[in-house]
């Protein structure tokens, strides 16, 4: 079973993304805020769904504190955001994320991203 850890200062976007990995099998682990992220890391996540905009540490900042890290180079980080931009896209990429979903999250679009990046059926 895959471990995620999914972070977003809102709670009911957090209930959201649990209820709906919970149901498609995945182990899930909760972060209110990016600080949060990097106390909760360890070597049994298998990817990580960052809100970009939360408290303390937002989701740029725990992807750069993450991917200095060894074991989580090859970890795949999915941004989530509400307040897409454009070149918002690009800008997460480089920053190394490993994907970029805009909020409301489309379910097809999340389980296809999640299959992608875990290497497990959709």
């Amino acid at each position: 079973m895959k471990h995620i850890l999914i972070a977003d200062d809102k709670p009911g976007s957090r209930e959201f993304l649990r209820t709906v990995l919970e149901y498609s099998g995945y182990q899930v682990t909760e972060a209110a805020d990016g600080q949060e992220v990097i106390e909760q890391a360890s070597n049994d996540i298998d990817l990580f769904l960052l809100d970009l905009q939360m408290p303390r540490l937002d989701g740029f900042g725990v992807v750069r504190l993450l991917r200095e890290k060894p074991e989580f180079a090859n970890v795949p980080i999915v941004a989530l955001t509400a307040s897409a931009m454009q070149g918002d896209r690009e800008r997460a990429l480089a920053a190394g994320f490993s994907a970029y979903i805009v909020k409301p999250v489309s379910l097809p679009i999340l389980r296809a991203e999640l299959a992608r990046l875990t290497g497990e059926q959709a």
